[in-house]
């Protein structure tokens, strides 16, 4: 079976359309959403209405639970707090409900796991990012221990590609720029990127393809029209404008600099203040 899975559209549907396309071209026979359905863009029930017409397999994200306020909004940013309150006051009552009823963890039989943050933690599990070796160790151990047998966790949160096998106690990382081929004996935890709010240079939308026959894991990039995409927040009044004034290039490059220096979340909570 080949298996797509995704995270973190943030309600961009200029992104999930595309990426949904070529999930589809890729032959893909079950599409797996790894949760932040909504959050940050104008098109939150649009998207809804794609993953469910997919028949996606969904976790919850800890942006869909503040929408409906299954989770209180402490700790998010002032930018993440303006979209969600926006989402509110037009989301449909189905749609809350489709949004309350997703799990925090499901599997797909004996060949992955889903959940939006970190496997380990029960509890606010969509709240925690695995960031740091110690947490993705730990992830990897709850893996192990699984009841569905399966050696395969998909997360996301955190935006970032990323693939690691723990074996015999130990971790590393693959490139996710290269065809993965899972061995026997390991386990894998695999975070797909984000679809509609990318958070490096790379702005194209990612998703990543587990071939179950082949015991393969590839990612795969697709361009969509992000300017049509983010200029529907700023009218929206989500995105400050001073922002979206600078060019995307642009952005993304002074992005990239702020955090090698150390500075991007200061800068970050001025602007979005």
């Amino acid at each position: 079976m080949k298996i797509g899975i995704l995270s973190d559209i943030h309600a961009n549907r200029e992104a999930l359309e595309a990426t949904l396309a070529d999930m589809s071209g890729a032959g893909v026979e079950r599409v797996v959403c790894l949760g932040d359905v909504v959050g940050y863009n104008t098109d939150p029930s649009p998207c809804i209405a794609l993953l469910r017409a997919a028949g996606a397999v969904c976790v919850a994200g800890n942006h869909d639970r503040a929408v409906t306020r299954q989770i209180p909004t402490d700790g998010f940013s002032v930018r993440a707090i303006r979209a969600i309150a926006w989402t509110r006051k037009r989301l449909p009552p189905e749609d809350v409900a489709w949004l309350s009823a997703l799990p925090l963890k499901t599997s797909v039989g004996d060949q992955l796991v889903a959940v939006h943050g970190a496997l380990h933690v029960d509890r606010g599990c969509e709240l925690v990012r695995l960031n740091s070796e110690d947490r993705l160790r730990r992830t990897a151990q709850a893996l192990l221990a699984h009841p569905s047998g399966a050696r395969v966790c998909a997360y996301g949160h955190t935006h970032r590609l990323g693939i690691h096998e723990y074996r015999n106690g130990e971790l590393w990382e693959h490139d996710p720029d290269s065809e993965v081929a899972l061995r026997g004996g390991s386990c894998y935890l695999l975070n797909p990127g984000t679809v509609g709010e990318p958070r490096t240079e790379e702005r194209r939308a990612s998703w990543m393809l587990f071939d179950t026959g082949r015991r393969t894991v590839s990612v795969r990039r697709v361009a969509y029209d992000d300017r049509a995409a983010f200029e529907k927040t700023r009218r929206a009044g989500i995105e400050p404008r001073r922002l979206l004034a600078i060019p995307a290039p642009v952005r993304a490059a002074l992005q990239g600099g702020l955090r090698r220096m150390g500075i991007y979340e200061m800068v970050r909570r001025v602007i979005n203040s």
